[in-house]
């Protein structure tokens, strides 16, 4: 939300050209949405007000918004930058299944450098940076034949397991009550898991060894091949998985 003191900054700015063309002459949008990742990845969201980022790039708060209309926009901008410069490393696959396990690893890195984004994803997902997403996946599924009128659910599916779990991921490795390495962390949660009543949590019991060794990017790579599989399945068309 754009505040009164904003708001009168970015008119303030747009009414004095004199002064703050100067001001912003050395400025870019691409400076700002930088300096505006910058302080997301090492604060967080609720860090990234224009008085920062003015901070930050030595210059005026107003002088931003000849660049950028609000915060809104300005995240927006970040995570298309961020999804961007991703997707320009992910090599050309030739078979489907691995180019959709390819970018799903991908995004899984990407959020855990940058945990904001899968909410900012999430927050507007009619963003353009959304639907590259979904043609990234969504052309894949194509191709291994899955019906036009299972294409929807199929990709909802797994855009839905790739950023929910890897928005988790990113938040778990950021709790502030981890004090702890991580394999002696889960151990203690294994540990504990274990003095339970075996006979309620049975389950719970059984898997409690697996635990403290689990690898988070392997598991996550095992749950697409369980959702590719569970396609592969459904409409026997898609069998070149």
């Amino acid at each position: 939300m754009t505040t009164r003191t904003e708001t009168s900054g970015r008119n303030a700015a747009r009414s004095r050209p004199g002064r703050a063309d100067r001001r912003t002459e050395a400025l870019s949008r691409e400076k700002i949405v930088a300096a505006a990742i910058g302080i997301l990845d090492a604060e967080g969201e609720s860090a990234l007000t224009f008085r920062a980022l003015a901070a930050r790039l030595s210059t005026g708060a107003g002088a931003l918004y000849w660049h950028v209309a609000d915060k809104g926009e300005l995240l927006a901008a970040a995570s298309d930058d961020v999804l961007t410069r991703t997707f320009a490393t992910l090599p050309q696959e030739a078979d489907p299944a691995s180019a959709i396990r390819t970018l799903a690893l991908a995004m899984f890195d990407m959020i855990d450098r940058h945990p904001w984004v899968g909410t900012q994803f999430f927050r507007e997902p009619w963003q353009l940076s959304m639907l590259r997403i979904v043609e990234g996946i969504g052309g894949p599924l194509q191709k291994l034949g899955v019906p036009d009128e299972a294409l929807f659910d199929c990709g909802s599916a797994l855009l839905n397991y790739i950023l929910g779990v890897g928005g988790q991921n990113a938040a778990n490795a950021r709790l502030p009550t981890k004090i702890m390495e991580r394999e002696p962390f889960l151990a203690d949660v294994a540990r504990r898991w274990k003095q339970l009543d075996p006979q309620q949590f049975p389950f719970v019991h059984r898997v409690a060894d697996s635990l403290p060794g689990h690898n988070d990017r392997q598991q996550f790579v095992a749950g697409v091949d369980l959702i590719l599989a569970g396609i592969e399945a459904r409409y026997p068309a898609a069998r070149n998985l």
